[in-house]
């Protein structure tokens, strides 16, 4: 088979808004699922599981529009056409959208006679009638005032499961469902299937005509074409298709046929291919497990696999074990000190990074007592405070280094998950029984034994400026003023799950809380949450929080990428 060119990133996109500042910004690897596709001259309109993009074919240039720009009704994009007048319409699972480049207009199951809202595909044909598929409810004619509607019952189309519709020359409608093809004349039926024909299955995602009047029939087993004789088949087995199941499909000016998989999205210009996906896009991988900020407003990224990202508003860096001295693409902790220099914590030891040069440290070179880092955190002297999976606690000046583990102190766990120093120098530390307080001669600790702490895995302390200390445990948020605790949770508080992953404070001292299920605010009277049914927050466990001098909260999580959310619209992002 033909080489398969990796060519440029298609799929990180970049969350925008129109005029004024949006309240989210989400930067992740949407995934390689692309569902539909439409070209607009220089543009490529695509939708994909996580939303719509506009891409400009010459400049790489992306826009990304999610739920939350006023009028998408779903970030599940399952269809895009372009009418006569320049106006989108966008099929999603919560019904059908129009868009003239200002606004927005939703038809959906309750102001119009769709029959149900998940449209699964639409075409436009020479009269500007828009005909609509939908999944469980057969095919829609809206002429833009009245609706008419096909189904198994008053017609001869064999499924009421419609996944694609094109339009021909002589103005037929081809309908892909799932029991094989349909041309529709406007009078008679004629279906095609894997029986009668040499379609490679009965399952129909997308349709699209060329200029020759060639159908290309993208189904669960490759992509057909049908010069109205004859079949052609291709598949994984005799093209570099990489994958059989064709979710979307377009054809350009040029005749280049542009097809989503769900292993991203191929140009096929007749003998070549080339492949777009979330490898060869800006960001590394889409779990997150730390972000900080350097002094230029550059955020540093640590990935579970994707290794050291950098973004500094407009362009990413990567730094990983084949490009770069990182020992270990998983970073689970990053520290930046006064100088600039990146400390990082991996799965394979401490590395220091200048912006030039790499230092390493681990257990072979060093007094580090295992390479598994789980947490890194700064005193007022630059001390470097290094927590570890199953390590116990190191401190290193620069040159020296001193290790706490449960043998040589009043450390009684060797586990940690989090590090936080208070104004008086004083460690606080996050572990699997317990939390310990180390003032650089004694230790205390807290667990459910001897204290109202809620559970005993403690994940992410922070403190306020009254020198509260807010801790989250896997069982609830404590609040901890050196004598009374208070425990919230989710019986007695707003809190939306008791498995809190991270937390910061913002210079109004509310607390931002990361859970499993979303973000929390808490001013110390209410909560606001933030998820992904009320919000334009795509990702669901946050990992990892920080703000920055703006007031943005960016937000790591799991699977989804980062997020930047700011109540007031984010901010000068660079």
């Amino acid at each position: 088979m033909r080489q398969i060119s990796f060519l440029f990133a298609v799929l990180f996109m970049l969350c925008i808004a129109k005029a004024q500042n949006p309240q989210w910004i989400t930067y992740s690897a949407v995934g390689n699922y692309v569902t539909a596709i439409a070209i607009e001259g220089d543009y490529l309109w695509i939708g994909t599981r996580g939303g719509l993009v506009k891409f400009n074919k010459n400049t790489h240039k992306k826009i990304f529009i999610t739920k939350n720009y006023p009028g998408l009704p779903s970030n599940f994009i399952t269809s895009l056409v372009i009418d006569a007048q320049g106006n989108k319409w966008v099929g999603t699972d919560g019904g059908l959208a129009k868009f003239d480049g200002v606004n927005w207009t939703v038809y959906t199951k309750n102001n119009s006679a769709l029959p149900n809202n998940f449209v699964g595909c639409i075409s436009i044909d020479g009269q500007g009638n828009k005909w609509i598929g939908i999944y469980g409810g057969g095919l829609v004619k809206f002429d833009g005032v009245n609706w008419t509607v096909y189904n198994t019952d008053n017609s001869d189309l064999p499924d009421n499961d419609i996944s694609s519709i094109a339009v021909d020359a002589q103005g037929n409608k081809w309908i892909g469902t799932w029991k094989g093809l349909t041309k529709f004349n406007d009078i008679n039926w004629t279906v095609y299937n894997k029986d009668n024909s040499g379609l490679p299955s009965n399952r129909f995602i997308s349709l699209a005509i060329d200029a020759q009047d060639n159908k290309w029939i993208g189904t669960s087993a490759g992509l057909a074409k049908f010069d109205g004789i004859n079949w052609t088949v291709y598949n994984t087995d005799n093209s570099d298709l990489p994958d059989n199941y064709i979710s979307s499909f377009s054809i350009d000016a040029r005749g280049d046929k542009w097809i989503g998989t769900d292993s991203g999205l191929v140009k096929f210009d007749g003998n070549n291919w080339a492949l777009y996906n979330k490898d060869n896009s800006g960001m590394p991988y889409s779990e997150i497990y730390s972000v900080v900020i350097d002094a230029q407003g550059n955020k540093w990224l640590g990935t579970d696999g994707g290794g050291l990202a950098k973004f500094d508003g407009v362009n990413w860096t990567v730094y990983n074990t084949e490009n770069s001295a990182l020992p270990n693409n998983y970073v689970y902790s990053l520290v930046i000190d006064a100088q600039g220099n990146k400390w990082i914590g991996t799965r394979d030891g401490l590395a220091k990074f200048d912006g030039v040069n790499w230092t390493v440290y681990n257990t072979e070179n060093s007094a580090l007592p295992n390479n598994d880092i789980s947490s890194l955190v700064m005193d007022g002297k630059e001390n470097i405070w290094i927590g570890f999976w199953d390590g116990g606690l190191a401190k290193f000046d620069g040159a020296n280094w001193t290790v706490y583990n449960t043998e040589n102190s009043g450390l009684f766990d060797n586990s940690f998950f989090s590090l936080f120093i208070d104004v008086q120098g004083n460690k606080w530390i996050g572990t699997s029984r317990g939390l310990a307080k180390f003032d650089g001669v004694n230790w205390t600790v807290y667990n459910t034994d001897n204290s109202a702490l809620p559970n005993n895995m403690v994940f992410s302390v922070a403190i306020d400026v009254q020198g509260n200390k807010w801790i989250g445990t896997i069982g609830g948020l404590a609040k901890f003023d050196g004598v009374t605790w208070t425990v919230y949770n989710t019986d007695n508080s707003g809190l939306p799950d008791n498995d809190i992953s991270s937390l910061v404070i913002d210079n109004k001292e509310n607390i931002w809380i990361g859970t499993n299920r979303g973000l929390a605010k808490f001013n110390g009277v209410n909560w606001t949450v933030y998820n992904t049914d009320n919000s334009g927050f795509s990702g669901r466990i946050v990992s990892s929080l920080t703000i920055d001098s703006q007031g943005n909260k960016w937000i790591g999580t799991l699977r989804y990428g980062l997020a930047v959310f700011n109540e007031n619209g984010v901010v000068s992002i660079k």
